[in-house]
């Protein structure tokens, strides 16, 4: 037996050193192959800027595409624009005319019939050039709706229905002093149907901020919403005359003649369920067709743009682009309809567009043109705003061309075939499913989020699906679906490798037989069983090691001066009941702290009283000079867990911080000023507020 140890012993050096070779002869000739560079979104998808006139301040609030390519847009300062050349190139510029003046924040336009409408503050209006010489001369009011003139009273649309007939979008109020929504007049938050002669149908209520808007592929109606007051999350809703899609405030009116919806404010509970179960229990409560993870998918959802380029977009005919405000970038959608109820997928698609996003439209040439504004609602593009066209290069993207639900998981479609050896491994997969509460508070951190089983993996012949066999699926939950070791035949990562699917009924088909995954779990647990052993005595002798270096350094270093914790809410008793300087801290529109800069001594003790008066979440944090934006970045990486820890992320650069605040919330914090002078930065850790709402903390001797 001793002989034989002995023999394997030696082998297994031998094995080890021509292991060893080989490695180095492989290392040598990637060192002459040339390095593959990874691939971005920009090979695929280039953004191109289109010039805008000194003169012409186009916060974009409305597109359409004319039928000569030219594009129509509706400004936040009351204007309509017609640019004319859009999709020319080179040292070439559109050419901009203005068509028509004093209009009150139009948000939304559309062309039908040879006449544009606009949907301003409190009015659907026609406008029509009867001459030809390209401005309007005539405003026709279709429809008005009454004002309370609070700020966040803001109107959407319209959408052409095939019946000719208008649909209109309108948000509730904003109530500071409550700190949630407020439908203040008739009609706010709700879906309104228009005809041509300007009768009003109500069609659907329960709506907070119905900024995107639009038809699928099979012509029927959704809208976006934003987080906030009964919406956890960011999400999209499939709408239908009678709906009530989630926010109390608009039920105020169910009672008005005409109103198809027959809810009154207190058949809402109030309880934080998930939004799913409550309306499994309230007729007339329909749940969202896709979440949009907040934080993560965007923070403030617009745009709604199916594809109807048959192609000449890229890989995604029929699926669904929605943009995003905050965060400038824009996802992507496919929906698909099980047992009558809409639900579907939304992945990532392309960032860093140069303003926050509202609209988006179709060129002719199948380019897509972005719209885009920021004053008052900062985003992650600096610009105050922007006209910008997306264009496909031509190149196919290795992307989950779409995910699917199945009775027992999920198939993933790709748009390259896989290598199948490590698309059929299940540790290249992660699924967790997760929710949100369903309540009148702003927003909702992630709940009852569990990792979900994967038992096995089936690799079409082709290689262009994977189907996912998956334990602990949750009906209306999300469930967010990695595929980070995933990889096409000729070796490339996937260019997004995330999903995030909303689950509202299992599709349908057989399911998979799992026998054939026992075999391959047995091997693939002895192999690890085995490996583990070896990485056991490996850990034991090292730890050894470093338990033995710790003991001898703790007994060489002097102890360490205490710290205070970074979130103190009680002032520390060693301070005699008084701090040496007291900050007000607040907020302004266009996220911003007020003040924008405070000066402390170095070394004081400093009490500070946040104040969020602001209508979103925001937090506080004091981070070390030049680092907001790493440690905003870092907050963002926290992904799910991001609400939940207040967006702190657990680093040294994170001097002191509140918590995370909703609207009308404060929190008093107690600190030591550092020590060391120099100008420090305060900061909103929250995703895409930390790019601009950023202070300055001025420390002095």
């Amino acid at each position: 037996m001793k002989n034989l140890m002995t023999l394997n012993t030696k082998r297994g050096f031998a094995f080890a050193l021509a292991c060893l070779f080989i490695g180095q002869v492989e290392l040598k000739a990637q060192d002459k192959a040339p390095m593959m560079v990874p691939e971005t979104e920009d090979d695929f998808y280039k953004i191109i800027s289109l010039p805008v006139p000194e003169d012409v301040i186009l916060e974009v609030g409305g597109m359409a595409t004319l039928p000569d390519g030219s594009l129509a847009i509706c400004t936040r300062r009351g204007e309509v624009w017609i640019v004319s050349n859009p999709n020319i190139s080179g040292s070439d510029k559109p050419v901009y005319k203005k068509f028509a003046s004093g209009l009150h924040e139009p948000l939304g336009l559309a062309y039908h019939d040879g006449d544009i409408y606009v949907t301003q503050r409190s009015e659907l209006t026609r406008l029509r050039d009867t001459d030809g010489d390209g401005q309007a001369d005539i405003y026709k009011k279709i429809y008005s709706w009454p004002l309370s003139g609070n700020y966040h009273e803001y109107s959407y649309g319209p959408t052409f229905l095939p019946n000719g007939n208008m649909l209109v979008t309108l948000n509730v109020g904003w109530s500071n002093s409550l700190g949630h929504g407020v439908s203040l007049v008739p009609w706010r938050g709700w879906t309104l149907e228009i005809t041509p002669d300007g009768e009003m149908i109500p069609f659907a209520a329960g709506m907070r901020s119905p900024a995107g808007y639009g038809m699928n592929a099979e012509g029927d109606f959704f809208y976006t919403e934003n987080q906030g007051d009964w919406v956890g999350s960011g999400r999209i809703s499939h709408v239908e005359k009678g709906d009530f899609v989630g926010n109390a405030e608009s039920l105020a009116w169910s009672d008005l003649p005409g109103s198809p919806v027959k809810l009154r404010k207190e058949d809402i509970p109030n309880t934080g369920e998930p939004f799913y179960d409550v309306a499994k229990r309230v007729p007339g409560l329909k749940a969202p067709a896709i979440w949009l993870p907040h934080g993560i998918m965007g923070i403030s959802t617009s745009g709604f743009l199916n594809d109807n380029t048959s192609g000449g977009f890229g890989p995604f005919a029929n699926q669904v682009f929605v943009g995003d405000q905050g965060q400038s970038n824009i996802a992507r959608v496919d929906f698909e309809k099980i047992d009558g109820v809409y639900q579907g997928v939304v992945f990532p698609f392309r960032e860093g567009f140069s303003s926050g996003i509202l609209r988006m439209v179709w060129g002719n040439d199948a380019s897509m043109f972005v719209g885009m504004t920021s004053r008052g609602w900062s985003s992650t593009g600096k610009e105050l705003f922007s006209l910008q066209r997306l264009v496909w290069t031509g190149r196919m993207p290795f992307e989950m061309q779409t995910i699917k639900s199945k009775p027992d998981g999920f198939e993933i479609e790709f748009t390259e075939p896989v290598n199948k050896e490590l698309a059929e491994d299940p540790a290249n997969y992660q699924v967790t499913g997760f929710t949100y509460k369903y309540q009148a508070a702003y927003g909702s951190p992630v709940i009852n989020n569990e990792s979900c089983k994967i038992i096995g993996v089936v690799v079409s012949e082709d290689g262009m699906k994977a189907r996912l066999v998956v334990d602990n699926l949750r009906l209306g939950y999300i469930h967010e679906i990695k595929a980070e070791g995933v990889k096409s035949t000729e070796g490339k990562p996937l260019l997004h490798n995330v999903g995030y699917y909303t689950l509202n009924n299992f599709g349908a088909g057989d399911k998979v037989d799992v026998a054939q995954f026992k075999a391959r779990h047995d091997h693939e647990m002895m192999m690890k069983a085995q490996a583990d052993s070896v990485a056991k005595a490996q850990a034991d002798a090292e730890a050894k090691t470093l338990a033995a270096a710790a003991k001898k350094q703790a007994a060489a270093s002097k102890p360490a001066t205490p710290k205070m914790a970074k979130h103190v809410t009680s002032m520390p008793a060693n301070w005699d009941g008084k701090a040496d300087v007291t900050i007000n801290m607040g907020t302004k529109p266009g996220l911003k702290f007020d003040p924008a800069q405070v000066q402390v001594k170095a070394g004081s003790k400093v009490k500070l009283v946040f104040q969020n008066v602001d209508d979103m979440l925001h937090n506080f944090v004091i981070v070390m000079p030049g680092t907001a934006i790493e440690v905003g970045e870092a907050a963002m990486a926290l992904g799910l867990e991001g609400q939940q820890k207040d967006y702190i992320p657990n680093t040294s650069k994170v001097l002191v911080h509140t918590k995370l605040l909703q609207p009308s919330e404060s929190n008093t914090i107690y600190f030591i000023a550092p020590t060391e002078p120099g100008e420090y930065t305060y900061v909103c850790t929250v995703p895409g507020h930390f790019y601009t709402m950023q202070g300055i903390l001025k420390v002095v001797k």
